[in-house]
């Protein structure tokens, strides 16, 4: 078996263990409850219930003309999830149709008065059929007759007032409409007037065409600019190497050209030339002052005055010009030309370039205003356009709530009418009464875990392990409840030595395992001095302190039994003995050891509690006491001290220091865990020496098995008539007293 499994089998018993301690308030509310149900059950009256079948459509009027559904004054649906349908259901449940039917058949109790809307509403159940536009309508009543009335009256109310709602909404929305269509008609006037002014304000004709053409345009214009630019660098290029060819700019070169050309300067240019020659052939001939050569000279001269003034003539200007620039020669003159030709073109160029890039500007300009145009142009268009189309929809409408006006169909029609039911409905008694049983056994459970929760008594020896976390020396269980002398109470009705009286039982075989259990716990030194107490009184502390000393002198040890409860002690009333004398005599001296020591069995003696003190703790704190503990350690194998409850008084923790180690009895069902956590913190804080935890009085029926190795037939037995009993219930009073 698996760990897992091993600890759900423990929850299983423990939960079970919970049930048998709680079974009387589980079984009372469980009876209470299948009472309850069966009450009910017989008096169920018999009711029926007649159904019927709705059809719920469109808008019948706006179908009829193939149109859309009249929205005016309509609400949008808030959430996604609206159901059409299931709005329809809450209208058939409303009070208004409930009132109507009422007032038609009406409607009455068993007493005669007439009965209210809610009553019809609470009867009345209408829910939609999933994915369908089906609403089922079911009425339940105890007349037969009557149910299949209302649900019929039900309808026909809810049809006749669809039709009457349909036609004031078509009625209402004419009217809106027909006020809307003047104010309209006006608004698409007044946005036809503000296109047309705008369009002719910025000589608009058709707008994205413009704009096409423009784009296209710019482009052209580009792609000319860049054509002409490389042109222009091309003429540039080709005229600056004829001005260096020529040496000379293209100015220049065009006046030269100019004179080369004109027939009077020419001539005199011709004959200028002709006189130098001659002049040179005299001068070579003659000196300078011969008249020849004076007379050649002064024509030179009056012919270079008149060829000045001749080149002055012709270019409107007076520059010094050489003569021999006055003549070109063949090459020159083509340079000349091409320099020329050079010249034009580039400026020719130039002045298409700028006129190219003017051109572009305009048409960027233009460009640029276009998008604030078209914004504008379609703002205005889109006001014309919702304006006309508001028009034509109201005009629309106002055709289709003419129809829907005079119509008298309804969005709803009936697919099934409510038939008088023969059958009753509703739930059967056997319904009830497995009802009743399922719920009462949920809630008896429920009762016992709670009651079970709230108790905070140690219920079982798991749980005092637990709590306490010392080791289980002892588990002896409670012989009340064994055979036939079974009894229900917290302390056994009466005191026995079942080691002495019942030798051969399981519990006096439980006494002498915790008697072995405690010889053998220490293996380095023997316990000789055992101090017994528990949480709080009543746990059987006095009976296991004398049942623990008559176990260990049936083994032949030597015992003494100090009856060490100098408030409430038990010890002479156990043994039946006199308690004229013992312990608290003997510490203050008013006798002697010899005498107080009574015998009670071979091998064992008792030492009575003796008178009781004004103040115990005095007397137990005290070096007499210590001194007659050494003393009795020495002369006894073992020596028990039934001592007073832990939480109560502090004589178990004085006496405890004296001792080998302290012996606590808890009792399930008497001690509760604050009072257990109480005495486990004091005995932690004062240093205890604990030996371990015995459990009495453990009933066998809610403990687990693995506690007990005895069968459950051995542990279930008769107490023996003529056994030695004491009554504990006259003892105690005799102490108290």
């Amino acid at each position: 078996m698996h760990p897992k499994d091993h600890l759900e089998e423990v929850d299983l018993q423990k939960y079970w263990l919970v049930l048998k301690r709680r079974w009387l308030p589980a079984t009372g509310v469980f009876g209470t409850v299948v009472a309850l149900s069966t009450l009910a059950a017989v008096m169920q009256k018999p009711t029926y219930t007649a159904t019927a079948s709705l059809l719920v459509k469109a808008d019948r009027s706006s179908s009829l003309v193939g149109l859309t559904k009249v929205e005016t004054g309509e609400l949008q649906a808030l959430t996604t999830a609206n159901s059409p349908v299931e709005t329809q259901a809450e209208i058939v449940r409303s009070a208004a149709i409930a009132r109507t039917t009422i007032e038609a058949l009406d409607l009455r109790d068993d007493n005669g008065k007439r009965l209210q809307p809610q009553d019809i509403s609470k009867q009345l159940k209408v829910k939609n059929i999933p994915s369908t536009d089906v609403l089922h309508l079911a009425y339940t009543d105890s007349d037969p007759e009557r149910a299949a009335k209302v649900v019929n009256q039900v309808i026909n109310v809810y049809i006749e007032n669809n039709v009457a709602a349909n036609r004031a909404e078509a009625a209402a929305a004419r009217e809106f409409i027909s006020r809307e269509i003047p104010r309209v008609e006006a608004a698409v006037r007044q946005a036809e007037r503000a296109l047309r002014e705008f369009k002719e304000a910025n000589q608009i004709v058709a707008l994205d065409t413009e704009a096409t053409a423009a784009v296209n345009i710019i482009a052209s214009i580009d792609q000319q600019i860049a054509d002409t630019e490389a042109e222009l660098a091309k003429m540039v290029a080709r005229s600056s190497a004829l001005r260096n060819q020529l040496g000379m700019d293209s100015r220049q070169a065009a006046l030269l050209a100019s004179l080369s050309q004109t027939p009077g300067v020419q001539e005199v240019l011709s004959q200028y030339q002709n006189v130098q020659s001659q002049l040179a052939i005299e001068q070579a001939r003659y000196r300078s002052s011969h008249p020849t050569v004076a007379n050649l000279q002064r024509q030179a001269d009056q012919l270079r005055t008149l060829l000045q003034e001749r080149v002055q003539q012709a270019i409107g200007m007076q520059i010094p010009i050489s003569e021999g620039g006055l003549q070109l020669g063949t090459l020159r003159e083509t340079l000349t030309a091409n320099l020329i030709d050079a010249e034009v073109e580039r400026i020719s160029l130039l002045g298409q370039t700028q006129t190219l890039r003017n051109t572009l500007s305009a048409y960027r300009q233009r460009a640029s205003t276009l998008p604030k145009l078209a914004q504008t142009q379609g703002e205005l268009a889109r006001r014309l356009q919702a304006a006309q189309s508001t028009y034509e929809t109201l005009l629309t409408r106002l055709q289709e709530v003419q129809v829907a006006e005079n119509q008298n169909v309804g969005n709803a029609r009936v697919i099934s009418s409510a038939i008088v039911p023969e059958e009753p409905s509703g739930l059967s008694k056997k319904v009830y009464l497995l009802a009743g049983g399922i719920v009462g056994a949920l809630l008896a459970i429920t009762t016992a875990f709670l009651l079970d929760l709230c108790d905070r008594s140690i219920k079982t020896v798991q749980e005092a392990k637990a709590l306490f976390g010392y080791t289980l020396l002892g588990l002896i269980p409670d012989y009340t409840k064994l055979g036939a002398s079974r009894r229900k109470s917290a302390e056994p009705a009466t005191l026995r030595i079942f080691p002495r009286d019942l030798p051969r039982s399981p519990i006096s075989e439980a006494y002498h395992m915790l008697q072995a259990n405690l010889k053998f716990l220490s293996s380095d030194q023997e316990i000789r001095v055992v101090v017994v107490t528990s949480a709080v009184a009543k746990e059987g502390k006095s009976t296991i302190a004398a049942n623990l000393a008559a176990a260990a002198a049936q083994v032949g040890r030597r015992v003494l039994l100090i009856d060490a409860d100098l408030r409430y002690p038990q010890q002479h009333h156990i043994w039946d003995l006199l308690n004229t004398g013992g312990l608290s005599n003997v510490i203050v001296g008013q006798q002697e050891l010899s005498t107080a020591i009574q015998p009670a069995m071979p091998g064992l003696d008792v030492l009575p509690a003796g008178v009781v003190p004004p103040n115990p703790v005095a007397l137990l704190d005290s070096k007499r006491m210590a001194g007659l503990i050494k003393t009795f350690a020495h002369t006894y194998d073992l020596v028990i001290l039934d001592t007073p409850p832990l939480v109560e008084v502090a004589d178990a923790a004085i006496l405890g220091r004296m001792s080998d180690g302290i012996l606590l009895v808890v009792r399930p069902g008497v001690a509760d865990s604050t009072s257990a956590t109480a005495a486990k913190e004091f005995l932690t804080q004062s240093n205890q020496p604990v030996l371990g935890l015995v459990a009495n009085g453990v009933p066998l029926d809610q403990e687990r098995d693995g506690y007990f190795y005895h069968r459950r037939e051995q542990l279930d037995v008769e107490l023996e008539p003529n056994s030695r009993l004491v009554p504990l219930a006259s003892h105690q009073e005799n102490a108290r007293n």
